[in-house]
This record gives C-alpha cells, sequence and structure tokens, in this order.
C-alpha cells in the first residue's frame, strides 16, 4: 500500500508560480514511476508529467518549457514535486499525483488532488 498526499493548490494570476508537492508513504520501496495528471471540468484526466526513479522524465506538450517535475527519493517517505510557472488560464485543474508499484503486483496509487485555479 501507498499513501499520496497532495499540497500546494491554490490561486494564482495568471503568469504565475506555483509548486505542487506529494508525500508518498508506505512501500515506498516498491515506487516505481510517479507522475502528476490533471482533470479540468468536462474533460478527461491527462497527464501533464512523469518521472522514472532514475530521474528520466516526460512532459506533455503544453507544459514543456513551463513547468518541472522532480523527485526526492527520502529514507520512509517519497516526495514528488511539480514546479509550475508562467502559468496560463488552461493550467486550471485538479492536479493529482501518480504512483506505480512494481511489487506485488504492478499497480498505481493516487492522491486525492489538489486545485490550481488560475485567474486573469
Amino acid at each position: 500500500q501507498v499513501q499520496l498526499v497532495e499540497s500546494g493548490g491554490g490561486l494564482v494570476q495568471a503568469g504565475g508560480s506555483r509548486r505542487l508537492s506529494c508525500a508518498a508513504s508506505g512501500s515506498i520501496f516498491s515506487i516505481d514511476i510517479m507522475g502528476w495528471y490533471r482533470q479540468a471540468p468536462g474533460k478527461q484526466r491527462e497527464l501533464v508529467a512523469e518521472i522514472t526513479g532514475g530521474g528520466s522524465t516526460n512532459y506533455a506538450d503544453s507544459v514543456k518549457g513551463r513547468f518541472t517535475i522532480s523527485r526526492d527519493n527520502g529514507k520512509n517517505t517519497v516526495y514528488l514535486y511539480l514546479q509550475m510557472n508562467s502559468l496560463q488560464r488552461e493550467d486550471t485543474a485538479v492536479y493529482y499525483c501518480h504512483a506505480v508499484v512494481s511489487y506485488p503486483l504492478r499497480r498505481g496509487y493516487w492522491g486525492q488532488g489538489t486545485q490550481v485555479t488560475v485567474s486573469s
């Protein structure tokens, strides 16, 4: 079991920055890929960025050059971050932390989500 808790959401003006955090606890030794997804009203959940245990990253085209994902593998907790710069109204969504574990079975876990609202 892995527990994910996000924080850092809120209201931000267009052009501003925000940093999201996710704390992963539980069976963190089995965590493989971690990522951030988002879901805007009336739209499907989409991948924003992901990072492997080795630090390889992948970004959605819409956030490349503006968002940076990073990961801190601690002893008891894994921290996942999303630094969001040059925010646009289109970035308004609920942002979810996601973790894929590889043991004993490969499966994914979701956080509860944190709302990011970008105002013009």
